[in-house]
């Protein structure tokens, strides 16, 4: 079953003029970014460390820096911290690197996305980097969360559960 199909319905979501549609683009042809050096736990761990800098700022649209961020500008500022240039809006980044088929190949250092309406699929409007797999049913990510800014949550909470579209491996 793929990371789409465990938690959504084939219900679509209203059209937002802040979302795009999620949709996928051939693997051969979508962007990903450059490899990076050393090793690639040490890459995520720095990855993980530096989005966890950010906890506590508060959210602004079409923030980018520690005065007020929001969920695409986090993804873009900390890997831009570590040294890799990716797109800055959510739904490109939804466009970016390789579809992670199933929930359980889920790694620190992924991206996940979400739709603004529980349940509904296919309008990515959201998006956090995984900062822990700790099991099962306990995916933690970090996001800029509009009523309480950056902050880390499960994926399998029942907020993000039923929101979450897809999972994206970005190198």
């Amino acid at each position: 079953m793929t990371s789409c199909a465990v938690f959504r319905t084939s219900e679509a979501p209203s059209r937002s003029t802040n979302s795009r549609p999620a949709t996928k683009a051939p693997a051969s042809k979508r962007p990903l970014a450059a490899k990076p050096k050393g090793a690639y736990a040490n890459y995520v761990r720095n990855v993980v460390n530096t989005a966890r800098t950010f906890t506590g700022t508060p959210y602004r649209s079409g923030g980018n820096d520690r005065r007020g961020i929001d969920c695409s500008g986090l993804v873009a500022s900390v890997y831009t911290e570590v040294g890799l240039k990716v797109p800055r809006i959510s739904w490109q980044q939804a466009e970016f690197g390789t579809e992670v088929e199933e929930v359980h190949d889920i790694k620190a250092g992924d991206w996940i996305f979400y739709v603004p309406d529980a349940g509904k699929a296919g309008y990515v409007s959201h998006v956090g980097i995984v900062t822990e797999v700790r099991g099962k049913n306990e995916i933690m990510f970090i996001h800029a969360s509009s009523s309480k800014g950056v902050r880390e949550d499960n994926l399998y909470s029942k907020y993000f559960k039923n929101r979450f579209v897809k999972a994206i491996r970005p190198f």
